[in-house]
């Protein structure tokens, strides 16, 4: 199968984005038409966030406290490895796609899903036969103990749903399809809405789980989101049409697929010491300024949530091009997604900068929390001056296939530069918690420059090849 065995263009918007061909027409419509339904899908995503720590926080401080334990620690560690699979998935599949050859495609998509299933069972497996010690490890109160261990087993038992919607995702995303998974996430976000409220308060004649109905809720919303995302794939209605001998285990993708996968897992990995690591170091200067690196954390936030999805549309695109030998439109991707990319995360710095004491008075009241805080914002409007070139830099070297050059920078600056230069700074010197920040800045510097000279090589534009399926 070649690229004109690709579903037709068809007449309504939707079709025509959906099936747009990107290694040709205009690079800024492309990156608006896969941006723009992923920014969506992120910003469903935080509606959800949103509402689900509504309904947990009516069900007391250690409940609450025991739910946030395991999804800031043991849960995103396993998001972790599934994000790793996921971008390794995505980069073949769109040089693939690029290439022409949708049966390579394919047969990667359903090693993937392989790839997934191993990995779900996996951790099925541990979770359900070591739930204490698994949420003995974060180091929580022992009167959490009685609501975190069973949604530790739960979370983990129904982890399926999870990995099977973050494959779906990431397949058609490198097909140049993310309309359809915009469509499955709203699915997936009202189900899980709904039946969180209706498991965990014992609405509509259910039993009230508490605690557990958080696990099923959310599970319900993913298990039915895997369900109609495999249906999509094994139907034929999407560029990426699965059959069941594309399931059958090859050692070779799959080596292809965990060797891509785990750099960007462990990148992400280092991402979550620092943050730790930093946590601590604030608490050290007391709870006000805690508090306000915790709501700096959150509002920092809305750089991934924002840029993320343009930076992946530069990936997509950048590796279906190398898959079409083109390698002057690839960078001409890299530029035009940085001058886009670049604007509005420069707008939101600009935006961040000038507006921070309003925004952090609609979150707290407490004149030191705003003070430290204030201060704090202005480091992160530095940092998000950053990340408008280093997410489209990072994101775009990833669609090439090389994960393992910026994984070493990124961990690099994160164990040789951010983390001790933070306590060295707060602690040996008169800047007090904002040594913490400038080292963020420093790190984030470093970080970005050492991406940006590596992307200007070009390297990635020949070593492309090698991560092609064969």
């Amino acid at each position: 199968m070649t690229r004109s065995d690709l579903p037709a263009q068809g007449r309504g918007p939707g079709l025509r984005w959906r099936n747009r061909d990107h290694t040709r027409g205009s690079l800024a419509v492309s990156l608006f038409v896969l941006a723009l339904p992923s920014l969506a899908t992120s910003l469903s995503s935080v509606v959800f966030q949103l509402t689900d720590l509504t309904f947990i926080s009516r069900l007391g401080e250690a409940p609450m406290a025991s739910v946030v334990i395991v999804n800031q620690s043991l849960r995103q560690t396993f998001f972790l490895v599934l994000m790793g699979g996921s971008l390794g998935t995505q980069a073949l599949i769109a040089r693939a796609i690029g290439a022409g050859d949708v049966e390579g495609a394919e047969h990667v998509a359903g090693q993937a899903i392989a790839l997934g299933a191993a990995i779900s069972l996996t951790f099925m497996i541990v979770g359900g036969a070591f739930p204490e010690f698994l949420f003995s490890l974060p180091g929580p109160n022992p009167s959490f103990y009685e609501h975190g261990v069973p949604y530790v087993r739960l979370v983990f038992l129904l982890n399926f749903g999870l990995v099977g919607s973050l494959f779906f995702n990431s397949i058609l995303s490198g097909a140049g399809d993310t309309m359809t998974p915009l469509f499955v996430m709203l699915l997936q976000t009202t189900v899980a809405i709904c039946a969180e409220w209706v498991l965990i308060f014992g609405h509509l004649g259910a039993p009230a789980f508490g605690v557990k109905g958080v696990a099923l809720g959310i599970a319900t919303g993913q298990i039915t989101a895997m369900l109609v995302g495999m249906s999509v794939l094994f139907s034929g209605r999407a560029r990426v049409h699965l059959r069941r001998r594309h399931l059958w285990p090859d050692a070779a993708v799959l080596k292809q697929l965990v060797k891509l996968s785990w750099p960007p897992a462990l990148q992400m990995a280092g991402g979550v010491v620092t943050t730790f690591a930093f946590l601590r170091l604030a608490g050290g200067f007391g709870e006000s300024v805690q508090a306000a690196y915790a709501i700096g954390l959150r509002l920092g936030m809305l750089g991934p949530i924002i840029c993320f999805p343009l930076a992946s549309a530069c990936a997509t695109i950048v590796g279906q091009n190398l898959g079409a030998r083109n390698v002057p439109r690839a960078w001409q991707t890299v530029r035009v997604g940085l001058v886009v990319h670049g604007s509005v995360m420069l707008s939101l710095a600009i935006f961040l900068f000038f507006f921070r004491i309003e925004i952090l008075e609609t979150f707290s009241k407490d004149p030191d929390v705003v003070r430290a805080g204030g201060v704090y914002l202005r480091f992160l409007a530095c940092t998000f001056v950053l990340w408008a070139f280093y997410f489209p830099a990072l994101r775009s070297l990833q669609g090439a296939g090389d994960f393992l050059a910026p994984m070493g920078i990124s961990l690099g600056s994160t164990f040789f530069v951010a983390i001790p230069l933070a306590w060295g700074l707060s602690q040996y010197s008169e800047l007090g918690a904002t040594g913490i920040w400038t080292a963020q800045v420093v790190a984030g510097l470093l970080m970005t420059t050492g991406t940006g000279l590596w992307l200007a090589t070009g390297r990635w534009t020949r070593r492309a090849a090698q991560s092609r399926p064969e």
